[in-house]
């Protein structure tokens, strides 16, 4: 079932409104969908080099305000479903702890889910359930997410066909590793 959803998104890289198609699967990828936009981003960029910044503007656009979704989603679903459960279990005091604990680095939580492979949709869902402040859910979602995609158009649009392997198969763990030094980076800092 994934392989033929993977396929249907890459069909869309070739209908004549491709953009829009970009726009509503980087949408609903932050909230619900398991398929990255940079599958759709990839053959887009090829196609068209020159339009490298646009494609990576519409997924970036696209993807906060479907991550505001995915907050919705999170903020009121757990009001009417999820606290009652809790509070019933007994557990209510301990999601505050949690809520707490999650806001506290709740702007790491965002970043690195917009910039590594982890899906992106977890934090999205996770910021709305745990009250995060909005404000700062969408400037990190937007710098996160603006990252990660204008590096693939940069990359797409300078070396074009041959740094598509690259991109499929190892961005996500370049991603991974610049987020691992930059965090042991500041640990480092803090405590040397």
């Amino acid at each position: 079932m994934l392989r033929r959803l993977y396929d249907w998104t890459m069909s869309l890289a070739d209908h004549p409104k491709a953009l829009w198609a970009l726009a509503a699967v980087s949408f609903i990828e932050a909230s619900v969908f398991p398929i990255p936009p940079d599958v759709l981003m990839i053959p887009m960029i090829l196609a068209a080099p020159r339009r490298a910044w646009l494609i990576a503007l519409v997924a970036t656009a696209a993807s906060v305000v479907g991550g505001l979704f995915g907050y919705g989603i999170g903020h009121f679903f757990f009001d009417s479903i999820g606290r009652p459960i809790l509070e019933s279990l007994g557990k209510a005091d301990s999601m505050e702890a949690f809520n707490a604990r999650f806001n506290g680095v709740g702007f790491w939580a965002v970043l690195i889910a917009g910039i590594t492979p982890f899906p992106f949709k977890v934090i999205t869902i996770m910021s709305g359930w745990t009250a995060m402040p909005l404000g700062i859910f969408v400037t990190t979602a937007v710098v996160a997410r603006a990252f990660r995609f204008f590096i693939v158009a940069a990359l797409l649009r300078a070396f074009g066909a041959p740094i598509r392997d690259f991109i499929e198969n190892r961005l996500g763990l370049v991603f991974t590793v610049f987020v691992l030094l930059l965090a042991g980076g500041f640990f480092l800092v803090k405590y040397l």
